[in-house]
């Protein structure tokens, strides 16, 4: 089995960061999750051979303490499923206190795959962004595979 040598320098992976890859880079919303967005039609689009509808996703109130999602989604025009999420987490934290980090996260796109002919699950989310920090700006690449999807007993 082969694993990539870290390469992680001038940053460091909070809880925060964590929580984004496991909730929000792969986006998997309940329907209370959905009662504290606001979706936006922005037209049909064409993705990956399928025909979709575009939505622009923003939270209706923005509280302290409180991370969510922004960006955007595409369902697909058959199945209504999501299909692609392109966006950031927020809040992001520019201005701290003395002895505490600033907080910024990259913009990442996730793909989804149909896995057993009916429900679309995320496939890969890949980001290729720069976090402006005070200091310096840092380069950030990621890319996360999700595989091994199994048939819950139920």
């Amino acid at each position: 089995m082969f694993a990539a040598q870290p390469s992680l320098r001038g940053i460091q992976l909070t809880q925060q960061d964590m929580e984004d890859i496991r909730v929000f880079m792969p986006l998997v919303l309940t329907s209370d999750d959905l009662q504290q967005y606001d979706l936006t039609y922005a037209g049909q689009r064409h993705v990956d051979d399928l025909d979709t509808y575009e939505f622009r996703v923003e939270p209706k109130k923005k509280e302290n303490g409180k991370r969510y999602f922004q960006g955007r989604i595409w369902v697909d025009a058959e199945d209504f499923q999501i299909v692609k999420v392109c966006g950031k987490t927020g809040p992001e934290k520019l201005q701290v206190k003395k002895h505490e980090h600033p907080e910024l996260h990259p913009t990442f796109v996730t793909y989804r795959q149909q896995v057993d002919g009916r429900y679309w699950f995320p496939a890969y989310t890949r980001s290729d962004d720069t976090l402006q920090f005070k200091t310096r700006p840092v380069q950030v690449r990621e890319i996360i595979k999700y595989s091994g999807y199994k048939r819950a007993g139920g």
